[in-house]
């Protein structure tokens, strides 16, 4: 019966000791840094014919104490096919720019390029005031590190966004209105380079907008997000400004104007 209670008290405190080495280790690796930035973008959807659009994206993006360091620019181009109001499709091409973090470090390239081809499906719930946006985006990345002659690594990116626009002073979004934008991005990774990081980010935005008129839209407001940080414990929340600017044309001739400048999707 000693031994028998020796046994246990010897196996009780090596699952606790066991137990008490994983916990900590898990607290000390784990590890959460806080970054800013500020991000600026223009975005432009032009009519072409009665169902075809083009449609781009122009990102300016600083890091570090909001505007310290250069990050990125982002240049993303595409055309749209409208279904109906309810529904569109867009696809093309990004080419972003990448400034890398420590400028000094030895045997790198200071800027490398990214080259992406890209998918959109955008879905429109059309509430009494304001509308809700479903848009799926798919990428697929040809991206490389910043060592010296590093190859080019494919990894696919797919990304789903909830978002709205709010009338503030008025009924629907007309020319002189105020309106809430929210929105809520999760982007999921994969390829053979992807092993931990499958999460990729998720991006959360509130901010303020005004239509001036039927052609440009303004935007301004806080992002936070939350993302893997170079490895399986460590993790990044950035706070992020984004100020947006809107501009859309009707290029066709025989169709009437186009007056839906609310409903490009925002980043």
């Amino acid at each position: 019966m000693v031994r028998d209670r020796r046994k246990i008290i010897v196996l009780t405190l090596c699952f606790i000791a066991m137990f008490s080495e994983l916990g900590s280790q898990s607290l000390t690796e784990k590890s959460i840094q806080n970054s800013t930035g500020l991000w600026l973008g223009t975005y432009t959807k032009y009519k072409i014919s009665d169902k075809w659009f083009y449609y781009g994206e122009y990102h300016y993006r600083r890091r570090n104490n909001f505007v310290r360091d250069m990050a990125q620019i982002y240049l993303r181009f595409g055309a749209t096919y409208r279904h109906n109001d309810e529904f569109e499709i867009t696809g093309g091409v990004v080419t972003p720019i990448y400034w890398a973090t420590n400028q000094n470090a030895p045997n790198i390239d200071k800027v490398v390029m990214q080259y992406r081809f890209w998918e959109q499906f955008l879905f429109v719930q059309h509430l009494e005031r304001s509308k809700i946006y479903h848009q799926l985006r798919f990428e697929q990345r040809w991206a490389r590190k910043y060592e010296k002659e590093s190859p080019f690594n494919l990894t696919h990116r797919f990304r789903y966004k909830f978002s709205t626009y709010i009338p503030i002073n008025h009924n629907h979004l007309t020319p002189g209105t105020y309106f809430a934008s929210l929105y809520d991005e999760i982007f999921i990774q994969a390829g053979p380079s992807i092993t931990y990081n499958y999460l990729e980010d998720n991006r959360l935005f509130i901010g303020l907008g005004y239509v001036l008129n039927e052609n440009i839209q303004l935007q301004a407001g806080y992002m936070w997000t939350f993302r893997h940080a170079g490895s399986p414990y460590k993790y990044e929340n950035r706070h992020i400004p984004r100020i947006s600017f809107y501009h859309s044309l009707d290029l066709s001739k025989s169709v009437k104007p186009y007056k839906q400048m609310p409903e490009l999707p925002d980043f």
